[in-house]
């Protein structure tokens, strides 16, 4: 029996979730950031990317939050 994940993230979460990752990723592209700090907001926008993805962040489900608005 296939699992079902309960998603909990509306569609606004996701777009900024995406916006922020693509500021990451442009701050980095022009090594604005760089180094270690760079290397670990790049895996944070990786990780922001991937929740979008799937609708469902781990840590909303850890705190019991979610955004999510099931249509009618």
């Amino acid at each position: 029996m296939p699992m079902k994940i309960k998603m909990n993230m509306s569609n606004t979460d996701k777009l900024i979730r995406v916006v922020i990752a693509f500021v990451i990723a442009m701050l980095f592209y022009f090594q604005i950031i760089k180094g270690i700090l760079g290397v670990m907001l790049m895996l944070i926008a990786i990780v922001m990317l991937l929740t979008c993805f799937f609708r469902v962040c781990p840590l909303y489900k850890a705190c019991g939050i979610s955004t999510y608005k099931p249509k009618d």
